[in-house]
């Protein structure tokens, strides 16, 4: 241990005469713990959101949507058979997708009727959709003296004060143009699963429906609005839609979910920078506190800083002196914020004991996700404004004149 480093931990030990200055070293300390605690907890609440969010879309929308401009897929197994063998494609399927009005026992209300095919009803539908009641596979019952059947979201199906069995109405106002005008379809469907996907807005617009279902009541024929593509590699979607847009040509239409969702990331990201900016103030606050409890140390370690430089300290070993100081409050002041950030991180994703409205929020807890680069990134920030809190006093003890501390001092 060279001398600077010792003379700078004797003076974090206070005595009797020094122990204010002590006080407010602690003080800063604490500052820079509680300043990066919340910001480990916020960034990790924000990037938890983040990924809930893009999980709970993928969880109902395909990361990829083919569609074909103007007009609707007639050839669609042929075309997802192609798409499904593109390099990166995991799978590919025909959906149906189509604004409509639902009517239960108790309620009308507006949502959407989601076709798929009978690949993803033998498999039990999306893999993140929860089945609360009844079975997503009874989408395959064609019974001919039964109703269709279909599957409801649970915030849905409460609206209307459906459950499983229950007789909906289905109203298109893609209807038949008859002399009086466009005329709406209804149709009678059973209800045969209720769903569960988490996102409000899903669970209370949702209605699945098989496929040849929706075509026969709509008088599609063999047509579908366009192919769902699931890719192995969610983040590479944009890459893998450019590259099937080219192939297919201009005849075709690729969306993938970055793309459809742009606005609604691009919000949450700057929220979150908006956020580390205004946390990073706490620590600035502190690092003041570590700015004036120096310059009070200095004013106080007057004829020591002259003894040391007439014993032979040069300048830099006195401005190391009291950087290191500064530097140790918020190296510890940065750990005991980390401890306890990781701390509150761990015990909110356990037991989850904050609860949100899900109309509002989507999701009904606080999710939470702490990433190697955001821990990093609110470290490094702590320690470099420290650092530069320390540089002025340091600098001007440096600069002290030996003679004149030791007659005045």
């Amino acid at each position: 241990m060279n001398f600077e480093s010792f003379i700078a931990r004797r003076y974090l030990k206070a005595k009797r005469k020094e122990k204010f200055i002590s006080l407010i070293s602690f003080i800063s300390m604490a500052g820079v713990a509680v300043g990066v605690m919340a910001l480990i907890i916020v960034i990790g609440v924000m990037t938890g959101f983040t990924q809930e969010m893009r999980n709970k879309i993928l969880s109902v929308n395909a990361h990829i949507i083919l569609l074909k401009l103007g007009t609707s897929i007639a050839d669609s197994d042929r075309l997802a058979t192609e798409v499904a063998a593109f390099p990166g494609v995991e799978a590919a399927r025909p959906f149906i997708y189509t604004q409509v009005m639902i009517s239960g026992p108790t309620e009308m209300k507006g949502a959407v009727l989601r076709g798929v095919d009978a690949g993803l009803i033998r498999n039990g539908g999306p893999p993140a959709l929860t089945v609360q009641a009844g079975s997503f596979a009874a989408l395959g019952d064609t019974a001919a003296d039964e109703s269709p059947p279909l599957a409801l979201g649970n915030e849905l199906a409460q609206s209307l004060g459906a459950s499983v069995g229950s007789q909906v109405k289905i109203i298109s106002p893609l209807g038949t143009l008859t002399p009086t005008g466009r005329m709406p379809r209804v149709k009678t469907f059973r209800v045969a699963a209720i769903l569960h996907s988490g996102m409000f807005e899903f669970d209370n617009t949702l209605i699945y429906v098989a496929i040849p279902q929706i075509q026969q009541f709509l008088s599609l024929g063999d047509k579908v609005t366009g192919i769902e593509v699931q890719v192995k590699d969610a983040m590479a979607a944009d890459t893998i839609a450019a590259a099937l847009q080219e192939k297919l040509g201009p005849a075709y239409q690729t969306r993938d979910w970055m793309r459809m969702n742009r606005s609604l990331f691009a919000a949450l990201k700057l929220q979150k920078s908006v956020l580390f900016i205004i946390l990073t103030l706490i620590v600035l606050v502190a690092a003041f506190n570590i700015a004036s409890t120096l310059i009070m140390l200095v004013m106080e370690k007057t004829r020591d800083i002259a003894i040391l430089k007439s014993m032979g300290a040069t300048r830099r070993s006195i401005m190391k002196i009291f950087v290191l100081e500064g530097v140790i409050i918020g190296v510890i002041g940065s750990l005991v914020g980390l401890g306890l950030g990781f701390l509150l991180t761990v015990l909110l994703q356990r037991y989850q004991f904050i609860s949100l409205p899900s109309d509002v929020y989507y999701i009904s807890t606080l999710p939470v996700k702490l990433q190697g680069l955001d821990v990093a990134l609110i470290a490094g920030a702590a320690l470099t404004i420290t650092l530069l809190a320390t540089l002025y006093p340091a600098w001007q003890a440096s600069r002290q004149d030996p003679v004149e501390a030791i007659r005045y001092g």
